[in-house]
């Protein structure tokens, strides 16, 4: 698997505009594999969370099993990872003009 995707989320409130992001991001920079994150912020809930292209499911997995999950443990809430196949999908994606796939 060449491609691959994690979704993660922290539940909990955290508006966007009171969380330091620059900071995380810094951090995000060394981790490796990471090709690219797409933020999130849940409308309503201000769960803080994204969406991410690593260059193997191995690096997504060490990211969210090592980093993520110590960033949650230490905000004391719960968090959600998906790992999912860029490669399988990589056509139906093209067809829909998705900026992951050029």
């Amino acid at each position: 698997m060449g491609k691959t995707f994690l979704y993660t989320e922290i539940q909990a409130a955290v508006p966007f505009e009171q969380f330091d992001w620059r900071q995380v991001n810094e951090a995000l920079k060394t981790a490796p594999g990471l090709i690219r994150k797409t933020w999130l912020s849940g409308i309503g809930t201000h769960t803080v969370g994204g969406f991410y292209e690593f260059d193997s499911a191995e690096n997504a997995l060490a990211f969210a099993q090592g980093p993520f999950a110590e960033e949650a443990r230490r905000a004391g809430a719960p968090a959600t990872t998906r790992l999912f196949d860029g490669d399988i999908v990589k056509d139906a994606s093209i067809d829909l003009n998705s900026p992951y796939y050029t």
